[in-house]
C-alpha cells in the first residue's frame, strides 16, 4: 500500500493507537483521530500504520458530490469528539487564583482542571479553524497562508500554558523562527 497519498476520511489501523480516521493531511504526516487516543499526528511512512479496507465494497464510482456528503457526515459525527489530554500531575486538584490589584475585591478561584479544560478546548477549536481554512474552496492559497499565520501566532501566544500539560506532544507550538 502507498500510504503517502491517503486522503481525509481514510480509515486506518495503528498497532499502538488502534483504529482511526484521517482528519487532516500535512506534507509528511497525517492528523488521525483515533477512537481511544484522540487526534495524533502520525508520519505518513509509519510502519505501524495500515489502511483498513472495508469488505464487500461495490465497484461503484463515487462522485465528488457523494464524497463531499460522506465527508460532511464524518465531520458531523466526529466534529465534537475531543482528544483526552492529561493535566500535569502537579496541577491535579489545584486551584487557579486571580487576585485583583484592589485587595478589597474578592479573588476569583478556578479549579485547575476547569481552566485546563478551557485551554484544551481552545486548542481543539484552533485546530478545527485551521482545517476549515485549509479546506475552504473560496479562499486563495495566499489568503489561506495569511490566515494560517494568525493561527500560528495564536499558538505561539498560548505556549505559556504548556506548563499545564503532562505530555510534551500536546503542547502549543508557535512560529519556530521566533517571530511569534
Amino acid at each position: 500500500m502507498d500510504q503517502t497519498t491517503l486522503g481525509i476520511g481514510t480509515r486506518l489501523q495503528h498497532t499502538q493507537y488502534g483504529p482511526g480516521v484521517i482528519v487532516g493531511v500535512r506534507y509528511a504526516a497525517y492528523l488521525i483521530s483515533f477512537i481511544n487516543h484522540g487526534t495524533k499526528e502520525i508520519d505518513k511512512t509509519d510502519a505501524h500504520l495500515d489502511e483498513i479496507i472495508p469488505e464487500n465494497v461495490t465497484v461503484e464510482v463515487e462522485t465528488v458530490s457523494d464524497t463531499e456528503k460522506s465527508l460532511l457526515k464524518i465531520l458531523r459525527l466526529w466534529g465534537n469528539v475531543t482528544e483526552v489530554v492529561p493535566l500535569g500531575e502537579k496541577w491535579i486538584g489545584g486551584t487557579l487564583f486571580l487576585q485583583p490589584a484592589d485587595k478589597s475585591l474578592k479573588p476569583k478561584e478556578i479549579p485547575m482542571a476547569d481552566f485546563f479544560h478551557k485551554i484544551v478546548m481552545l486548542r481543539d477549536r484552533l485546530r478545527v479553524l485551521e482545517q476549515n481554512i485549509n479546506s475552504n474552496k473560496k479562499l486563495s492559497d495566499e489568503e489561506k497562508v495569511n490566515l494560517q499565520q494568525y493561527i500560528t501566532r495564536c499558538y505561539g501566544s498560548l505556549t505559556t500554558f504548556n506548563v499545564l500539560f503532562k505530555d510534551k506532544e500536546h503542547w502549543f507550538v508557535g512560529d519556530k523562527s521566533g517571530d511569534s
